[in-house]
């Protein structure tokens, strides 16, 4: 079940209906059952391999809480829990790319391995796992009590506005929102409002931004041998635009139903092509995945309190294994890879920068240097995103390659740029809805509040007149293209 689909939207009205009914005492167990039927819909048999996954960390944290005196027997159930918690991600996700590492290896001894596993990858499987063993750290560092309800701990598990594709939520968070749900105010209309314009304007980002870009995007990729320079430059642009709004929109969506219900999850993106440098970049884009790996990777390892050299190996350690949990490819690492490099060469080369900077008089301040530093941070990651939306490594060398060296300029005056397969009408869309995301995300940057608040501000007139543009937008292009709304979001896949 999609969010942007009709059965979507009839099944979240559905269920809302209890939760607003006065006197309900049992929503935790309602959005229990609710969250495992939503699973259920994906593939009902990885619904077990979901309860396996709450009981192996349930009683990980049961454990770890139980010998809070004792560091080795805590380490020791700390351990196991995430074992038992990264074998099941191993075996659906990344069995086969390991397979063919040590094939790789091995064939030079003339040892061949034949197996490989058919298994679908279970949707939302990154996500979960990664939040379980958060919360068992959690629970290992002190920084909360073992849940002993395993009605609130399955919950926080499977929570279906983000059980697919995140937020990673922290348990601290979350937990004690749960805990709470019996109190919270049902009929909260402010509350509700907010809740519903986030929604909406995470619906608009999908299904009118992203599937605009994608319909361009896809089409550059799958034909990127036969086109020049300018259509694989678009194609970058587009791709950069679509994965922003599609994992964008559905944060949005998936913050704006939780708010409805009375939760509040963490945000995820925070105009992230705005960023002045690759590390500002990761304070704002997939914010859930870079605290998570901050908070529970980086800074064990040493941070940057160990020296140069050690930060240095700890920022490429965390981004080579970001980017595979992005993917079983290579060309996911190499695209983890590249930003941990754009990262170590930023802080080389921070101190030279601002002696230049200085010496040349440069009023870094204004607003033509922070558009500079903008386009640049998002020349590097367009430039990225080839290793992530290609097929393979190989695939994405070849784009590259081709872009540096088929130049036709001409087609953008010839009228060449339409005949890919993209109708002309679709370059219009793509662009009028890029300067709606383009005014928002300025919006969010000068005032610090994102549609919804800047919304609550309005006229009543000028709320509705905003809401039915994006209803209307909304409606109109989930019927009129193609099938293009038929995209699924990006990140289901990891």
């Amino acid at each position: 079940m999609m969010f942007n689909s009709l059965t979507f939207i009839c099944f979240f009205a559905v269920i809302l209906v209890p939760l607003f009914l006065p006197n309900f005492k049992i929503r935790r167990i309602w959005l229990l059952f609710v969250s495992v039927l939503f699973y259920s819909f994906w593939n009902p048999s990885y619904v077990l391999l979901l309860f396996y996954c709450i009981l192996v960390t349930y009683c990980s944290g049961l454990l770890i809480g139980k010998f809070q005196g004792s560091t080795i027997k805590q380490k020791l159930f700390l351990t196991l829990g995430i074992i038992l918690e990264l074998i099941v991600l191993f075996v659906f996700k990344y069995q086969n790319m390991m397979i063919e590492f040590l094939n790789s290896v091995l064939i030079h001894i003339k040892i061949t391995i034949n197996h490989r596993s058919s298994l679908i990858l279970p949707i939302g499987i990154s996500f979960y796992t990664f939040q379980t063993i958060g919360y068992m750290i959690d629970v290992y560092r002190g920084k909360i009590k073992a849940s002993k309800n395993i009605i609130e701990y399955a919950l926080f598990v499977s929570f279906f506005p983000q059980l697919v594709a995140g937020p990673i939520e922290r348990s601290e968070n979350l937990i004690g929102q749960i805990k709470d749900l019996e109190k919270i105010e049902a009929w909260n209309l402010p509350r509700i409002r907010q809740g519903l314009y986030t929604m909406l304007w995470g619906f608009f980002m999908k299904v009118v931004i992203a599937d605009r870009a994608a319909l361009i995007a896809d089409t550059v990729f799958k034909n990127y041998r036969i086109l020049g320079s300018v259509e694989l430059l678009i194609g970058i642009l587009c791709f950069s635009v679509q994965i922003y709004c599609d994992f964008g929109g559905y944060s949005a969506i998936a913050i704006g139903a939780a708010k409805i219900m009375g939760i509040d999850l963490m945000e995820n993106f925070n105009t992230p092509y705005f960023a002045g440098s690759i590390k500002d970049f990761w304070n704002r884009w997939h914010i859930s995945l870079s605290t998570w790996f901050r908070d529970y990777l980086y800074i064990p390892l040493g941070g940057n309190r160990k020296g140069k050299i050690k930060k240095y190996r700890n920022i490429m350690i965390i981004f080579l294994l970001s980017g595979l949990w992005h993917g079983a490819e290579w060309s996911f690492v190499f695209w983890g890879g590249l930003h941990g490099l754009y990262l170590i060469l930023e802080d080389m080369t921070s101190s030279a920068r601002e002696r230049l900077i200085k010496k040349l008089k440069i009023n870094d301040s204004c607003f033509s240097w922070k558009l500079l530093q903008a386009l640049i941070v998002f020349a590097l990651t367009a430039f990225a995103w080839i290793f992530f939306r290609a097929g393979n490594l190989s695939e994405a060398v070849e784009y590259i390659c081709r872009l540096f060296s088929a130049h036709d300029p001409w087609i953008l005056f010839d009228g060449g740029i339409y005949t890919f397969g993209v109708p002309a009408i679709e370059y219009s869309l793509f662009f009028v809805s890029l300067l709606v995301l383009i005014t928002v995300d300025s919006l969010y940057l000068k005032t610090g509040k994102k549609l919804d608040a800047l919304l609550q501000d309005q006229n009543m007139w000028f709320r509705w007149a905003v809401v039915l543009i994006l209803l209307c937008g909304c409606i109109f292009f989930n019927c009129s293209a193609n099938g293009v709304s038929a995209h699924q979001f990006i990140y289901f896949q990891f």
